[in-house]
């Protein structure tokens, strides 16, 4: 019987990895295609065709979007938006998740309803009340303002992961942090690193989507072009070179790539922190 199942999983699997493999190569080919354009002069971008290999490596292509398309202000913008938005959405989204499974109070039940209930709007439709409340702060064409903007986007769906991660942790933990006289703050500090699989995948959400974020930095920027990210620096981009396809395909390249170095430095955690989740 187990003979028969093997040999019946071997011909799924001779039928469907190949199957597989083509669709992700379909999938994938636009990508490798805007990265090997990147290295390419211009003349061979348009003679090549849909060749991946190119025929001259030109490096002056990353020099010319990094500087003369100004995509080094663009980059300086897009980490310190990412990386401090980040940070923020990890403190207040744990506080808020540690506050919400470790305690009982009046209304605990009708706030994290209202918190799944933030799941399903829009994240487009809070942009106006956002503008009037970073106008109304004076933060307006600042990058405090953009950041502050960015910190509120997806926040729900990383409180609620916080929440079904601390409440699934022991008890006796925290009661071994209150017989020792740990405070609210002791006892939190010393539970967060236990969150780590959770605050990978905070990491890679909350990076990602401020590094690709568009409208917020291109709104809450008009006033100032310098404070705007790379985004809207590859828009701005198309329309003055738009006939530069080679420098557009740096500028692409020079854009994904700390995405891509933030993923692989905490994929490992990212599985896990979404299983804990789940289970909890």
């Amino acid at each position: 019987m187990t003979r028969v199942v093997m040999r019946r999983e071997l011909r799924r699997n001779l039928v469907v990895i190949p199957i597989l493999l083509v669709i992700g190569c379909v999938w994938l080919y636009p990508f490798l295609w805007s990265l090997s354009t990147a290295f390419k002069t211009q003349l061979g971008a348009f003679t090549s065709g849909a060749s991946l290999i190119p025929d001259h490596l030109e490096l002056d292509n990353f020099s010319r979007a990094w500087i003369t398309a100004g995509f080094q202000q663009y980059f300086l913008n897009t980490a310190i938006y990412a990386g401090a938005s980040t940070v923020i959405e990890l403190g207040k989204s744990a506080l808020c998740g540690y506050v919400l499974a470790r305690y009982r109070f009046p209304g605990r039940d009708l706030l994290y309803k209202l918190v799944v209930a933030t799941l399903f709007v829009p994240v487009a439709t809070v942009i106006i009340p956002q503008f009037q409340l970073v106008e109304s702060l004076g933060l307006l064409n600042s990058r405090l303002g953009v950041i502050l903007a960015m910190s509120g986007g997806a926040g729900a769906l990383y409180v609620l992961l916080f929440t079904s991660y601390f409440e699934g942790l022991p008890q006796e933990l925290f009661d071994a942090a209150t017989v020792d006289g740990a405070g609210f703050l002791q006892t939190f500090r010393l539970m967060l690193p236990l969150a780590r699989p959770v605050i990978g995948a905070l990491v890679i959400f909350q990076f990602i989507y401020s590094w690709n974020d568009f409208n917020i930095p291109l709104i809450f920027t008009l006033g100032q072009p310098d404070l705007q990210n790379l985004a809207v620096g590859m828009l701005n981009f198309q329309g003055t070179h738009s006939m530069d396809s080679t420098g557009f395909a740096a500028g692409m390249t020079i854009s994904f790539l700390p995405v891509l170095l933030i993923f692989l430095l905490f994929q490992g955690y990212f599985v896990r922190g979404l299983e804990g989740a789940v289970k909890g």
